[in-house]
């Protein structure tokens, strides 16, 4: 859980923020009406808050003090305020902020706890600065960690491709543009041939202001360009922009790839997934299993208590499978009532003892939904070995299971 503070001195706005906050899972929020208020909690809960919500018009601090207080404590501000005249600007835009939001509706307040959000995120993202210059590039580094980002960096476009390799978690790379061994447009192509612009973001600084060389950046692969000097706050914008961009496409992929109703991967995901494994393992001569587990007269649960327990029953699944797979183990909604897993690394006998011990499980499992308590059987086909594709495998696996389903359900057959 992370903690975050909330100073505003309207109650109905506090009410509207902790009914946001209740949307989030990891958010441990603590409240004020006032600056001595937050004051008290900053002491209490000492270097422990990872952000905070504040207004800048409170009774005991008219002026955007608490801005200040949180900027002392290096607390990352979020601001949501209905005041913001010239002078009050001026003041603010001075201060180390992560954001700006205007109170006006509702919606202010979902894009100031999404700003909240991106700031918790930044505590476990990791950013690669590449510059020859050391003053700049420890600017950029005391930068980013005023946000709590956490940076690695890199004298060229060499050393940073080496740092890169051994930092998968990279999310993006800050690269100057002239640097000697490799410069920022040659970084620039190098990571695009790798990694695509939806899983890591590039930003290119530089005293250079050519449209032509900004055109190339862009062309190379680019996502960003930042003129040198650089203030604060346009650092720090531009990075929340790239990061926000990153998670958006990562939720993109992330509904692609799920199955809308029970969330586990869905048959597209599977195949795509599975055809590596399947190669993989081919190349190595080694055998790998293909189960199809479909659930037992499921007609029946649907005609007798409706669609919506029949949805309730499919929703079960994934959290039975779960307390029995091994986290290496592929597992998809193939369709209906019907799911997939590929095992590999793994011997027949594990690999029927696993498929028992699930067949068990769905056996002695019931759920309770709706007032109705309910509880089903599972039928399982796996094939073990290695064919010269994976349809040629997941047709025998299906074989298997009409053989299960024939020899009257609630058992598993295997095929090699």
């Amino acid at each position: 859980m992370k903690k975050i503070l909330v100073v505003d001195d309207s109650q109905t706005i506090l009410k509207l923020i902790e009914l946001e906050i209740e949307k989030y899972n990891n958010i441990d929020a603590y409240y004020a009406k006032d600056y001595k208020s937050a004051m008290r909690l900053i002491q209490a809960h000492k270097g422990e808050f990872h952000a905070a919500l504040l207004d800048l018009n409170l009774p005991d601090a008219p002026d955007g003090e608490v801005v200040k207080l949180a900027n002392a404590n290096k607390i990352p501000a979020v601001i949501l305020s209905s005041t913001f005249n010239e002078s009050l600007k001026n003041s603010v835009m001075k201060k180390d902020i992560v954001d700006f939001v205007l109170k006006g509706d509702p919606s202010s307040i979902k894009f100031a706890m999404k700003a909240i959000q991106r700031t918790i995120k930044n505590y476990d993202t990791y950013i690669l600065v590449v510059d020859d210059s050391k003053m700049y590039r420890h600017s950029l580094r005391d930068t980013l960690h005023r946000i709590h980002l956490n940076v690695l960096e890199a004298t060229d476009g060499k050393e940073a491709l080496a740092v890169l390799e051994k930092n998968p978690l990279i999310s993006l790379v800050i690269t100057d543009y002239k640097m000697p061994i490799m410069n920022g447009l040659d970084l620039t192509f190098k990571i695009r041939e790798k990694y695509k612009k939806d899983q890591l973001s590039i930003i290119a600084i530089s005293s250079v202001n050519e449209q032509e060389i900004i055109t190339k950046f862009l062309r190379f692969g680019a996502n960003d360009f930042i003129l040198k000097p650089f203030t604060h706050n346009e650092v720090v914008t531009r990075i929340n922009v790239n990061l926000e961009l990153l998670d958006l496409f990562s939720q993109i992929k992330e509904m692609a790839n799920r199955d809308y109703l029970t969330g586990m991967f869905n048959r597209r995901y599977f195949f795509d997934s599975a055809n590596s494994i399947f190669f993989k393992n081919r190349r190595k001569k080694e055998s790998i299993g293909v189960a199809t587990i479909d659930i037992d007269k499921f007609k029946s649960i649907n005609d007798l208590y409706g669609h919506d327990i029949g949805d309730d029953a499919l929703k079960e699944v994934p959290t039975v499978l779960s307390k029995n797979l091994r986290n290496s183990d592929l597992v998809a909604r193939f369709g209906g009532e019907e799911f997939c897993i590929i095992f590999e690394d793994i011997n027949r006998e594990n690999l029927l003892l696993i498929l028992e011990k699930i067949r068990k499980s769905f056996e002695e499992n019931s759920i309770t939904t709706s007032g109705i308590t309910l509880s089903y059987t599972v039928s399982i086909g796996v094939y073990f070995g290695i064919e010269e594709s994976l349809d040629k495998m997941l047709k025998l696996s299906d074989e298997a299971l009409y053989e299960a389903k024939a020899a009257g359900r609630n058992r598993v057959i295997l095929k090699s």
